[in-house]
């Protein structure tokens, strides 16, 4: 009984507050966003640090096919968190974030159009818009976009478009897609079916749909998304890195089973003034993974698993530099 008591008494204590114990220092609070669009709403996360703004902010894209905005994708089995457990390491150092989902994607979904009218362009609209809106918000000072993967072009076009005032490609491949495409696919066919993607591909680089699609081709190059291969095909990112404004920052991980760290360098020639970071260790979702393909597997799957901390780190120091440094009229 009378330890029940004591027990009481400092849980009393504990909540009425104890002049001699240090206050509990602030959190980061995450709250709901939107973005209103012509053709349905997209849903985001904002990360908002516990200091005194205004926040340099990050707006971060995830990479390609249904991945949403905490970096998991519907293709893959659980969870990996990569660009949930990012956001929250920046606000734990006091740079603000705002992730969301791409249209048809978990909360988006609503908001995608049908198959034969989505072009590549509707996503780097979207992103330039959520810059844009983010703008006129005065709890933040600088906006970054940061683009994971595919999303990596998605942010370098969005960035020029909406004028953001500093880019980052983590990451990344430096190649047009139909190459990386054209590469994969010559790995997986036969001669006669090469053949055939080779005769789509360049018909479709030309910016011409083509109907002659053999049913084992389908799937890829069905005539309702040869549209969107078409306005992806159109953009090679090495050439569109050198139009993003402002500061850039390329960062690549050295067990990047995904996307070769060659591709970072590649666009670190591309754009000789960006800060090359190429960190010891981390994998295509972020993590520090050897390797060993077993371990690599299953990191798509582990929240558990933080992400590198030399990649927050140099995304903290780059952002607040950006705050730092002086802006244009109107900027």
């Amino acid at each position: 009984m009378i330890l029940r008591i004591a027990l009481g008494f400092l849980i009393l204590l504990s909540a009425c507050g104890s002049a001699s114990e240090p206050p509990v220092p602030a959190q980061p609070t995450e709250s709901a966003v939107r973005l209103e669009t012509a053709t349905g709403t997209l849903y985001g996360s904002l990360l908002l640090p516990s200091s005194t703004g205004p926040h340099p902010l990050v707006l971060l894209h995830a990479g390609s096919g249904p991945t949403d905005r905490n970096g998991n994708s519907a293709l893959v089995p659980g969870t990996n968190n990569s660009l949930k457990l990012l956001a929250e390491a920046l606000a734990a150092r006091g740079i603000a974030s705002v992730r969301y989902d791409k249209r048809g994607v978990a909360a988006s979904a609503a908001a995608a159009p049908s198959e034969s009218d989505l072009r590549f362009d509707t996503y780097v609209d979207d992103a330039a818009a959520w810059v844009r809106q983010l703008r006129m918000d005065p709890r933040f000072g600088t906006i970054t976009l940061l683009g994971h993967s595919e999303g990596a072009l998605i942010g370098m076009l969005a960035a020029k478009q909406a004028r953001a005032d500093a880019f980052i490609s983590v990451a990344a491949p430096a190649r047009r897609a139909s190459d990386i495409l054209r590469e994969q696919l010559r790995l997986q066919l036969s001669a006669e079916l090469w053949q055939d993607s080779e005769r789509i591909l360049s018909e479709l680089e030309q910016g011409r749909t083509t109907g002659n699609v053999p049913p084992a081709l389908a799937s890829l190059f069905r005539s309702s998304v040869q549209p969107y291969l078409i306005s992806w095909f159109r953009y090679v990112p090495t050439e569109e890195i050198q139009r993003a404004p402002g500061l850039a920052l390329i960062v690549h991980g050295t067990t990047d089973v995904q996307v070769s760290p060659s591709e970072a360098e590649a666009l670190k020639q591309a754009r000789p003034d960006a800060e090359l970071l190429i960190v010891e260790g981390m994998n295509h979702v972020l993590k520090m993974v050897p390797l060993n393909p077993a371990r690599q597997d299953a990191s798509y799957s582990d929240p558990s698993l933080p992400v590198a901390p030399l990649l927050v780190e140099r995304v903290v120091g780059f952002t607040a530099h950006v705050q730092r440094l002086p802006r244009g009229p109107g900027s």
